[in-house]
């Protein structure tokens, strides 16, 4: 489950604008991290899982400030407790105020960091960016409340589909080093419907007019000779004049309806144009991440050295920014 999440938000990130790491003056930067946020089985605390993924930018292998056995530094929230790491690959130590990590980070190599930890029950979270960071999200499943921030500002939340479950995604950009701000779990509370999407009706009344519009006394005698002598004149005249008004207006509103029926079909057409060239494409970036599902499967299993390991995923990388840049142009 969470490797699927991870592949299905590789391919989310690929739509957040492409900007601000590669010109920070951080060694280490953070491509992506996501936190999973909700309530602990025993339901008396919050329960977060984060996985974060970090890149050395230089061409020196990274050690850190070479004053301490530190590479990378972690904060984590005060009160945090019973830390767990989940991946054994980088070694860790946990700290006072979180954790250290041991091992150097190679050249332009992206590592993973993938831990645990619980909080207290309603307890805000102070949360502590170290390192650059272009995405974070946070996510919690549906049903088990809504997260709010103090001190940052986020994307509204937006319900996504992710291996038959249904999260709510909230996004937070360009974080810089050093940067706090508060986390709220409101386990209770659901996320609100966007009422900018409900229909609202109103109606209006008022007083209606007796007044009686009278017709003239007498007609044109020339117009009425002229209706006697022609083959209507067994037509009551005011009779025929409303039949001609009902059949004008009949006529140009059918005009109108035919003219916007075709118009609708036009734009129909063009719509289902549009959505097949939409869903090849969409079609193309799960193939995508399906290959690199299969490329980890294989490079964990020693099929593949490290060198053709990265080389394929930086091809299917290169691939997925080719699809992104394809499918702005519906999303924009």
């Amino acid at each position: 489950m969470i490797r699927k999440i991870t592949v299905f938000l590789l391919g989310l990130m690929l739509f957040i604008p492409i900007q601000g790491l590669a010109a920070s003056d951080s060694k280490i930067v953070a491509d992506m991290q996501y936190i999973v946020v909700g309530p602990a089985e025993d339901g008396s605390s919050t329960y977060l899982n984060n996985r974060s993924y970090y890149v050395n930018s230089s061409a020196e292998e990274y050690k850190g400030d070479g004053q301490s056995e530190a590479v990378l530094t972690v904060t984590l929230p005060e009160g945090a407790k019973d830390l767990n790491f989940l991946d054994s690959k980088i070694a860790a130590k946990q700290i006072d105020k979180g954790f250290i990590t041991t091992t150097p980070v190679r050249p332009n190599e992206r590592i993973e960091l993938a831990y645990s930890y619980r909080m207290d029950k309603g307890k805000d979270i102070k949360l502590t960016i170290n390192y650059p960071t272009q995405s974070l999200m946070m996510l919690v499943e549906e049903g088990n409340g809504r997260v709010e921030f103090n001190g940052v500002t986020s994307t509204e939340p937006e319900l996504l589909n992710m291996d038959g479950k249904n999260f709510w995604l909230y996004s937070l950009e360009d974080l810089k080093a050093d940067q706090t701000f508060t986390m709220v779990y409101k386990q209770d509370v659901q996320p609100a419907v966007d009422s900018s999407k409900q229909e609202q009706t109103a109606s209006n009344s008022g007083a209606a007019s007796n007044v009686t519009h009278t017709a003239p006394a007498f007609h044109n005698p020339g117009h009425l000779r002229m209706w006697a002598q022609s083959p209507l004149r067994s037509f009551d005249p005011h009779i025929f004049l409303i039949i001609v008004g009902v059949i004008v207006i009949a006529g140009i509103s059918y005009y109108v309806y035919f003219r916007r029926k075709a118009r609708l079909e036009e734009e129909r057409l063009g719509a289902d144009k549009e959505e097949k060239a939409f869903k090849l494409l969409m079609t193309k970036q799960k193939a995508i991440m399906d290959k690199i599902i299969e490329l980890e499967e294989t490079f964990g299993d020693g099929k593949l050295s490290e060198e053709e390991y990265q080389a394929k995923l930086d091809a299917y990388k290169q691939h997925l920014v080719q699809v992104k840049l394809n499918l702005r142009n519906f999303v924009d």
